[in-house]
């Protein structure tokens, strides 16, 4: 496990040190991105063993039963669907990562053009991408981060409404079709309520950060944007 995040670590990581474009915030985002991949990695340890850690007062020839309680208790998808999240997180990202690419060989097609002495003119290495010349540059940004607010936002709505209800505190009765009526619990749930809110709270900061800089774009760029045609300028 811990081989497989450090794993995943690296990439992001490289990814927002090594660049050839960069915009506004953008090592926050990736580094929001990294402490995610952190924090879900740690909150899911007491995860790994669910099935285990849910018992029912069941003798040994009713373990359907119990299974069957489970499988009412825990109806909705938990670890899977924060995967599945965290990856809409990192696509939202890699969003504004694309669309700079693609700035980036726009610019560098432009300027290959012979200069006076027959030399072609390069494009420096490291560009910041002027969210003042291009409205369009603006408004695909915002994009990028309210993608981010919504993805942020359902998880916190998955985490609440959906895993934290099965952490009930004691024994709970358990009723299903053509099985006696048992009492089960879930073991170690205040670890698992403890990294429920762990998430919840790392998406809040996220949710936090990203509105403020949307509003902040909005008011800085998108209602003072020029109306000038260069898009990236050299650092």
């Amino acid at each position: 496990m811990a081989a497989a995040i450090v794993t995943g670590l690296i990439p992001i990581l490289r990814t927002a040190v090594d660049t050839t474009t960069t915009y506004k915030a953008r090592t926050l985002w990736f580094g929001f991105v990294a402490v995610r991949l952190v924090v879900l990695f740690v909150t899911e340890l007491p995860w790994f063993k669910l099935d285990t850690d849910f018992g029912c007062n069941a003798t040994a020839r009713d373990t359907l039963c119990t299974r069957a309680c489970f499988n009412e208790h825990f109806d909705r998808p938990g670890v899977v669907a924060w995967n599945f999240l965290f990856i809409l997180v990192l696509l939202s990202v890699l969003l504004m990562e694309l669309f700079s690419a693609h700035l980036r060989a726009s610019a560098r097609k432009s300027a290959r053009q012979k200069g006076p002495d027959g030399q072609a003119v390069e494009v420096q290495e490291l560009m910041m991408l002027d969210l003042h010349a291009s409205k369009t540059t603006v408004l695909f940004y915002l994009l990028s981060v309210a993608l981010r607010i919504a993805v942020e936002a359902s998880f916190v709505y998955v985490l609440l409404q959906w895993n934290l209800p099965t952490m009930e505190e004691g024994p709970f009765k358990c009723e299903v079709a053509d099985c006696p009526t048992q009492m089960c619990v879930v073991r170690a749930a205040p670890e698992k309520r403890m990294s429920i809110f762990a998430l919840v709270s790392i998406s809040c900061l996220v949710i936090a950060a990203s509105c403020l800089f949307f509003l902040y774009s909005v008011m800085h760029y998108l209602c003072n944007c020029g109306g000038g045609s260069k898009r990236a300028s050299a650092l």
